[in-house]
């Protein structure tokens, strides 16, 4: 890092801290909270974080950290869902109120959007999972094809996430391990629902006592006709 770019990156870091303190108190920052609490002027603040979709999206990711930088090794779609929901629900858990924050400002902003009182290009650009999954299934893309794939990685969507999370927290009143747990069961049952779907149907066999009985009734057919 150069001399000339480390005091905006220090300067960066320094509103960041400032942002994740207040998220952490439950609050959905603005860009003067932000310049208060890190003690710059409000026209510093903005020339970092030009709006405050910018600041929290910044928070968000500072919050999920090193599950944005998640990878895997291996070879096997489902073993790669589990490595990827074992990383992400403990960070999740450690960082839950700014990421709660978060969620509440993208609800707030939707409402905004269709009231037509917030333009959507100034709204926070969500979609991390998308990526993240896509990545965790891509083995089966072969074996599945691409719009099963994607059905599958829309599913997985739903239990990987601050919404699921929260859902198994509050209303099923789960610890973090437990919620892991049920995201973790629901993953492996969608990817091996996903692969079964690709069976072909299975023909009944019929037993021997069957055919004889239907061979009988086709010999008896005529007669019955004729009385």
């Amino acid at each position: 890092m150069s001399a000339e770019r480390g005091p905006r990156v220090r300067m960066r870091r320094t509103m960041l801290d400032a942002a994740m303190r207040l998220m952490q108190d439950g609050l959905v920052p603005s860009i003067s909270d932000v310049a208060e609490e890190a003690q710059v002027s409000r026209a510093t603040a903005y020339r970092y974080f030009p709006t405050q979709s910018a600041l929290v999206q910044a928070a968000v990711d500072e919050a999920l950290g090193p599950i944005l930088k998640w990878t895997s090794s291996s070879d096997d779609a489902e073993q790669r869902v589990s490595e990827l929901i074992q990383c992400s629900y403990p960070r999740m858990n450690d960082y839950e109120v700014p990421l709660r924050a978060a969620l509440r400002l993208a609800l707030d902003q939707w409402a905004l959007v269709h009231a037509g009182k917030l333009s959507a290009d100034e709204a926070m650009v969500r979609g991390r999972r998308i990526e993240l999954l896509t990545t965790a299934v891509a083995p089966l893309r072969r074996r599945l094809g691409s719009v099963r794939t994607e059905r599958l990685t829309q599913a997985l969507s739903l239990v990987f996430g601050t919404e699921a999370f929260v859902v198994l927290k509050d209303i099923w009143r789960l610890d973090r391990e437990s919620a892991e747990d049920v995201a973790l069961w629901t993953c492996h049952a969608l990817i091996r629902c996903a692969i079964e779907d690709l069976a072909p149907p299975v023909k009944r066999r019929r037993s021997a006592a069957n055919v004889l009985r239907t061979a009988k009734g086709a010999k008896l057919a005529p007669r019955a006709r004729k009385k």
